[in-house]
């Protein structure tokens, strides 16, 4: 069977940059902003939290599909040019506004009772692993590129997703983590970031299995929502394309171990593989700030569960708000395009991260306090 391409449409009331559509009791997302490589904005996010809830408790809706309008992604993240102009326009609460509702998208999905298949083709970065990488199916494509890219704006690594690095092998989460450097599907796999790798021209058959699981279980089941997640799904992956990261491993390990970010550059820096020393050049470019911070929240994300992580997130945002190196990293990448940033220390030794270490010693304090994360 295939499935027909069923006719989308905004939410009633909700932005037209997000679509939905149900056929074959999935019910399926759409990101329809193509030219800004579907970005997500405070729109988008408010919308997509209020269908996915809704269908969470719809009998009609018995599996969730979410894909990316045009060829060149899922999603390249949250539209940061957009929330640096409210910061400058003085409306940062705006701005924690977004991150707070994309936190709680992203842990609603990391919960979702019904099976949430995400299909990871092309462009998959920052929030675009939010809205992906929590899900009960992550299905990467052969064109895949998937990244944590946030220490290159003067960011850190949000949307829960050091609650996936922290946990991938040996290393390889912390060196996704500071040089957000772009991954191909095997790699977003060992990474934690996806299930499995799929042909981008077998997403009608994913459907197609997707609707025929969704029958079998319902011919036996009440509720579709007691189903295992795991149970209810499209077939295995069938393509297998190999891991560039797994063959790194060796020096990975060796240079990122520790808490240390300045010694971790040090080691890069000095290391016999030129791919070592290529990565620790690339970590030198990025804001100093936001690799010292960075590496700190990932050491403690190991720590804690994936809403462990997100209120890790909401806490640490409203820190990098303020800083200078987020306003000045996006300016660089994305408004003038100089790739030229003047971060706001010369190097991680320069990095006081009083305010970094505070918000994350909140989740001590109200452990031993019996008080909310």
């Amino acid at each position: 069977m295939t499935a027909p391409e069923p006719t989308f449409a905004p939410a009633p009331g909700r932005t037209a940059d997000v679509e939905y559509a149900v056929t074959h009791r999935i019910g399926r997302v759409r990101l329809n902003r193509p030219r800004a490589l579907n970005s997500l904005t405070g729109e988008m996010v408010e919308s997509m939290l209020a269908q996915l809830t809704a269908w969470a408790t719809d009998d009609a809706v018995g599996a969730v599909f979410i894909e990316g309008a045009g060829e060149k992604g899922l999603c390249a993240g949250g539209d940061v040019r957009a929330v640096r102009e409210a910061v400058l326009s003085g409306e940062t609460e705006e701005a924690i506004r977004f991150w707070d509702t994309e936190y709680r998208l992203n842990a609603l999905i990391a919960d979702y009772p019904k099976p949430y298949v995400a299909w990871m083709d092309g462009v998959v970065m920052g929030g675009g692993v939010g809205i992906s990488a929590h899900g009960s199916q992550r299905l990467v494509t052969e064109r895949a590129k998937v990244a944590m890219p946030e220490t290159i704006i003067g960011f850190y690594p949000d949307v829960g997703g050091l609650y996936h690095l922290a946990h991938a092998p040996g290393e390889l989460g912390t060196h996704a983590a500071l040089t957000g450097f772009a991954f191909g599907p095997a790699d977003a796999v060992v990474l934690g970031l996806a299930d499995g790798v799929v042909a981008v021209s077998d997403k009608e058959k994913v459907l197609a299995d997707l609707a025929a699981a969704l029958g079998e279980v319902a011919s036996g089941s009440d509720d579709i929502a007691t189903a295992d997640a795991d149970d209810v799904g499209p077939e295995e992956a069938q393509v297998a394309p190999r891991s560039e990261l797994e063959a790194q491993r060796g020096w990975i390990d060796e240079c990122y171990a520790g808490d240390d970010a300045t010694e971790i550059l040090r080691r890069l820096l000095a290391h016999d593989d030129p791919v070592a020393r290529a990565a620790g050049e690339a970590i030198a470019t990025r804001s100093p700030h936001s690799v010292a911070a960075t590496l700190a929240a990932l050491r403690r994300a190991a720590n804690l569960d994936v809403h462990g992580v997100l209120a890790q997130d909401a806490r640490l945002s409203r820190v990098f708000v303020e800083h200078p190196d987020f306003n000045e990293g996006v300016r660089a990448l994305l408004v003038d395009k100089d790739n030229t940033p003047r971060w706001a220390d010369a190097s991680i030794a320069d990095v006081d991260l009083t305010q970094v270490l505070a918000a994350l010693a909140e989740r001590s304090a109200s452990q031993n306090t019996g008080g909310p994360a």
